[in-house]
């Protein structure tokens, strides 16, 4: 991915970290024992389905947020303004808690506890190598107005 030189310099696409690990962890419960959560089908599918609508509606919601502001969605992108309505009332980070709910939603649904035992480790990446820059970033270029709405609204949730 280019990364233009007024941007987070995130250099690998975000959602590309969530389904590698998704990818892997269900790819890795063919070759090892432990391969269910034990609970009926029916009510992981339930509850998969569930995580996931919720997560894609975050996602989407933020991401159209974004796109009617005239901002970029990609952190390689220049950021034009700080979204402050929406979802992002709530969580500092809408489109990547969206795609963990997501992540969490398909290996819940699949049944895949090696899968869902990643997602801490994706988070920890997500956090540290995208979260991280992009909030070096926006607080670099919008100062005060960035260090106040970090203050009023949390990362995650």
């Amino acid at each position: 991915m280019a990364v233009e030189p007024d941007s987070a310099g995130v250099r690998f696409p975000p959602p590309l970290i969530y389904l590698g690990a998704l990818l892997l962890g269900l790819a890795a419960e063919r070759f090892v024992s432990l391969r269910s959560f034990g609970i009926d089908w029916r009510l992981l599918i339930a509850m998969g389905a569930l995580l996931f609508v919720a997560g894609a509606a975050m996602m989407l919601s933020a991401a159209g947020l974004f796109r009617r502001l005239g901002t970029n969605v990609r952190p390689s992108r220049p950021t034009s303004l700080i979204a402050t309505t929406g979802p992002y009332r709530w969580t500092r980070n809408p489109m990547y808690l969206g795609m963990a709910l997501i992540y969490a939603g398909i290996a819940i649904g699949f049944d895949g506890p090696i899968a869902f035992a990643l997602l801490p480790l994706v988070l920890f990446v997500i956090q540290t190598q995208v979260i991280a820059r992009e909030e070096r970033y926006l607080e670099a270029k919008f100062g005060e107005d960035y260090r106040r709405y970090k203050a009023e609204v949390r990362r995650w949730l």
